[in-house]
């Protein structure tokens, strides 16, 4: 799949990569394989997703500001510069009790005939 917004063999400076929007959550595609996706998103304050699982771990990176990530209903602060690996199965919510940017990294290694 070919993806306009992030050229192949360029550097590119992530935490410019995602606008904040007003009352949204913005999220940009990086890499989307059957192996496995790489998404860029931004959070405006009260903004969040709704509480889902998922059959893969996903690695959640923080670029900017802080985000309060639920797993099992145990609430995590996860600063910029920090990351959190949400289990595969586990019950979990993105809440924003301020902005901020987070780089989720999926990977579905044993798994290509299951989607995201």
């Amino acid at each position: 799949m070919v993806n306009p917004e992030f050229e192949k063999s360029t550097a590119h400076r992530l935490v410019d990569s995602v606008a904040y929007v007003a009352g949204s959550v913005v999220i940009k595609s990086i890499l989307t394989k059957q192996t496995g996706t790489v998404t860029i998103s931004s959070f405006d304050a009260g903004e969040g997703m709704m509480t889902k699982s998922s059959p893969f771990d996903n690695l959640i990176q923080v670029l900017d500001g802080i985000a309060e990530i639920i797993i099992e209903e145990k609430s995590n602060m996860v600063e910029a510069g920090e990351l959190i690996i949400i289990p595969a199965h586990s019950k979990n919510r993105i809440t924003a009790n301020g902005k901020f940017k987070m780089l989720s990294t999926v990977i579905k290694s044993g798994y290509e005939d299951v989607s995201i």
